[in-house]
């Protein structure tokens, strides 16, 4: 079946073709993980939030197809050099360890697809499964291409009725106006793409309009992308730094939920240093637990008898600056610092964000911090929603940025019915480490994943208390489809939280 890019003559490669083709938290978090968790085993599971939107036999074909190629992807040194100016927080070492990585779908992926039909045809509708096992190191750089190449499947061979005209200029005329009213933004849309051209298309308006910013003077920004290939392509810095994997991970591995945000925050300190990739992500395990360790003064990395398996010489000099600080404020009676006090800000990714603003407001004035803060927003935004939640955080003395995705890179038209083409909503997420269940418990209960008698029993050991949102329905997170052939329908990012 003839593709879509075929049919646009992009003359742009297809699928995934570069390891940095990722979100930078990935590369973040796998230079921690193989830090202080180089043997720890897990498995992952996906999930398709939007169930009415069916796959075809064929689109799973290819998806298998494309998936079995990641295991030829190699780093470039020219790659390599660009981590290593861009990033320099991520140790030689480290580095090294990339040069030679290779991931092995065949070994470490199963998939399968599960059929509504019985004819064994290429038009026969389904589930796809997906489910990826091995070291934590070694596969934790799946998430992110696999939710790409099931997203450009699916748009390849299920709903193809769009075109790219006009991406461009769309993704232009939105930067142009987060920029004019002053929105800070990074480019967040790799996960859930409708494939590699459309984000290549969107990063050349979204460039363009930054362009235009300098001569216009407007006071907004655009902070660089989360896609580590992309920054590199178009010359602006990769931006991120940690997801809920690793306090997924650090929960499951040392069985102790009541302290896995504080190891967690520790450990992410002595691997790259204090005041470096400093917004801490609250909702693993709902934010107000996260808000108890965030108080907590800081501690020497290595809690609960993690070991790095490599330590830096940067890290060691960081932690013991740390600790030479600690001892001199409690000779002074400032007392220890905080890790609210070290980090920068923190980011919301779930619930009510106006809620967020301010419970996050009542923290820091509780504990005394009158530094200025900054919230990243991250959850399904639009134009609207940055304008909003910007001068809900103004209001409340905070800086904002604003991490834009799925409104960017899979925002298109049904060509057939004029209607939204209506972007999937799928996640890969961790579902066991070192042999335990694996769990996330957000600010929404929409998002919660993993065992649910993990997820109850945590909810009572650490006294969760489920809020009610009316933007929580992720299956109609981007609109309702009219139907599981794909066609969007009248609601439209505007209106979606």
């Amino acid at each position: 079946m003839q593709s879509n890019e075929t049919q646009n003559g992009s003359g742009l490669p297809g699928a995934i073709f570069s390891l940095l083709d990722t979100d930078l938290y990935k590369i973040t978090m796998q230079c921690a993980v193989w830090k202080y968790f180089p043997d720890v085993e897990v498995t992952y599971n996906f999930t398709n939030r939007t169930p009415d939107m069916k796959f075809s036999r064929a689109a799973f074909l290819w998806l298998q197809a494309q998936i079995n190629k990641l295991g030829d992807i190699t780093l470039s040194s020219d790659e390599l050099d660009f981590l290593q100016k861009s990033c320099p927080y991520l140790e030689q070492k480290y580095i090294d360890y990339l040069s030679t990585f290779r991931l092995d779908p065949l070994r470490q992926i199963t998939m399968s697809f599960l059929s509504v039909g019985i004819n064994n045809a290429d038009e026969d509708l389904g589930e796809v499964m997906l489910g990826v096992r091995g070291l934590w190191v070694e596969t934790i750089l799946y998430e992110v291409p696999l939710l790409a190449l099931t997203s450009e499947a699916y748009f390849r061979f299920c709903d193809r009725a769009w075109s790219y005209d006009g991406q461009e200029d769309n993704a232009y005329k939105k930067g142009v106006s987060l920029l004019r009213h002053g929105c800070k933004f990074s480019e967040f849309g790799t996960r859930r793409r409708r494939d590699y051209h459309t984000q290549d298309l969107v990063m050349e308006g979204l460039c363009r309009a930054a362009g235009d910013r300098a001569r216009q003077d407007w006071k907004g920004g655009l902070l660089g992308t989360s896609n580590v290939h992309f920054a590199h392509r178009y010359g602006v810095a990769p931006v991120g730094t940690i997801a809920h994997e690793w306090f997924m991970g650090i929960a499951a591995v040392t069985d102790d939920y009541v302290k896995a945000s504080e190891i967690a925050l520790q450990c992410w300190i002595g691997c790259f240093g204090e005041g470096v990739l400093g917004i801490a992500l609250t909702d693993t395990f709902g934010t107000p637990a996260f808000l108890d360790a965030f108080k907590k003064p800081l501690s020497t990395p290595g809690l609960g008898g993690l070991r790095a398996s490599e330590p830096a010489t940067d890290s060691i000099t960081s932690s013991k600056k740390a600790n030479e600080n600690t001892d001199s404020q409690v000779k002074s009676g400032k007392g220890p610092k905080t890790y609210a006090e070290v980090y920068a800000g923190v980011r919301q990714d779930s619930g009510d964000p106006a809620g967020f603003v301010r419970m996050m407001r009542q923290f820091y004035d509780t504990i005394g911090i009158e530094e200025k803060k900054t919230i990243v927003f991250s959850d399904s935004l639009n134009i609207d929603l940055c304008l909003k939640y910007m001068s809900e955080a103004e209001k409340s003395g905070f800086d904002s940025t604003f991490g834009v995705g799925t409104y960017l890179t899979n925002d298109f038209v049904n060509s057939s019915t004029g209607e939204k083409s209506v972007p999937l909503n799928i996640v890969i997420k961790l579902s066991s480490a070192a042999g335990r269940p694996a769990i996330k418990i957000s600010d929404n209960i929409g998002k919660n994943t993993g065992n649910p008698q993990t997820v109850e029993k945590v909810k009572r050991l650490l006294g969760y208390v489920e809020q009610d949102w009316e933007g929580g329905d992720e299956t109609a997170r981007w609109g309702k489809t009219s139907g599981s052939s794909g066609s969007g329908s009248s609601n439209s990012l505007e209106s979606a939280m």
